[in-house]
């Protein structure tokens, strides 16, 4: 088993990194040969996407130019990393409502069609990689979601859709919230009561 883990936060001993890696600890467990493959956006963050990356995307034409292998050979790395693996694990925070920026700049590069979505007969999207188990570990300092939410929350249904878009449905969350106001115990138990809940 193949496992590709990714981390958002800039922090490293943030409340999204500790979930992440301890829903990944969860997965060892399963399966101890497991192989991991990292990609930390939160401290070597991916670049958005340029004008090179964007002109190559605009038109059937452009798609086709030599330029093509250029402008998308970071997007190409990326879309191959996660083909490659049997399981996501993404730890992330809120920032503003939403995903971090580096988050959505990752998303921006495996979003592509003609290589990861695809169109019906009748012009619908439709993904074209195959779906997989996508475990995300959300740390929010206040509370998102539930019937205590006092914020809204455009993080899980934008994660839902954008990777639904590429053909991963199989997406599990886990939110930590509230994790300004919780202490050192209150959160390890909080972590533990997640990963508890995990359907393999």
């Amino acid at each position: 088993m193949k496992i590709l883990h990714i981390d958002c936060s800039p922090r490293p001993d943030s409340h999204s990194r500790k979930l992440s890696a301890a829903i990944v600890a969860q997965l060892l467990d399963m399966a101890p040969d497991a192989r991991v493959t990292r990609r930390d956006l939160g401290r070597e963050p991916i670049p958005h996407p340029d004008m090179d990356y964007a002109s190559a995307l605009s038109s059937p034409k452009t798609l086709a130019h030599d330029q093509m292998d250029r402008a998308t050979r970071l997007s190409e790395t990326l879309i191959q990393e996660v083909e490659a693996a049997d399981i996501l694990v993404i730890g992330t925070p809120i920032n503003n409502f939403t995903v971090p920026s580096v988050l959505k700049a990752w998303i921006d590069q495996i979003l592509r069609m003609g290589r990861t979505i695809g169109t019906t007969p009748s012009g619908e999207k439709m993904g074209l990689l195959d779906d997989k188990p996508v475990y995300i570990g959300i740390a929010a300092g206040g509370v998102f979601t539930g019937d205590r939410a006092k914020q809204p929350d455009f993080l899980i249904p934008y994660l839902t859709a954008a990777l639904g878009c590429v053909g991963l449905s199989s997406l599990q969350f886990f939110p930590l919230q509230a994790t300004v106001f919780l202490s050192e115990e209150q959160l390890e138990e909080g972590r533990a009561a997640l990963i508890a809940s995990m359907a393999t």
